[in-house]
Parts: C-alpha cells; structure tokens; sequence
C-alpha cells in the first residue's frame, strides 16, 4: 500500500501594492498606467485592437500618429512592395 501524499502547500496571492503604478513608459508605450493596460502613442491598445488594422497600429508606432486614408493606402503598398 501507497504512502498518503501530503497536501500541497497553496501558493501565497500575489501584492497588488503597486497596482495603478506605471510599470514603464516609453515614447512608443506605457505599462500600467491604470493598473493591467497597455497604451501605444497613448492610445489604449484595447480599444485600437478593436477598430484598426494590423497596418494602422504599425503606422502608429512608427510614424508616430494614425495614419489618413491616403496614407494608410500608401503604407499598405509600401509593406506589400517589401
């Protein structure tokens, strides 16, 4: 017959002392400024994942804003030409 395993120890929960603390902020992001969020060029990325294209967040963080019509076409055409 088997010995009985002991009960595993739980694990202790984790603080949330810093929640609300920006974990990083750079030109292109921030970390935590809210508690759990993530902003690019200061747009929150739940809310552009939601309503841009792939094409229009990399504009965002290469060229810095969101791109028009005409640009986000020409942006387009200059990753397919890639």
């Amino acid at each position: 017959m088997s010995e009985a395993q002991p009960l595993a120890t739980p694990k202790p929960k984790k603080s949330v002392a810093l929640s609300g603390v920006t974990a990083g902020n750079t030109a292109l992001c921030s970390v935590g400024r809210t508690g759990n969020d993530l902003h690019y060029r200061g747009y929150d990325i739940i809310d552009i994942a939601e309503t841009c294209e792939f094409e229009e967040i990399a504009h965002l963080l290469v060229h810095g804003k969101l791109p028009t019509r005409a640009e986000l076409a020409a942006y387009k055409a200059k990753l397919k030409a890639l």
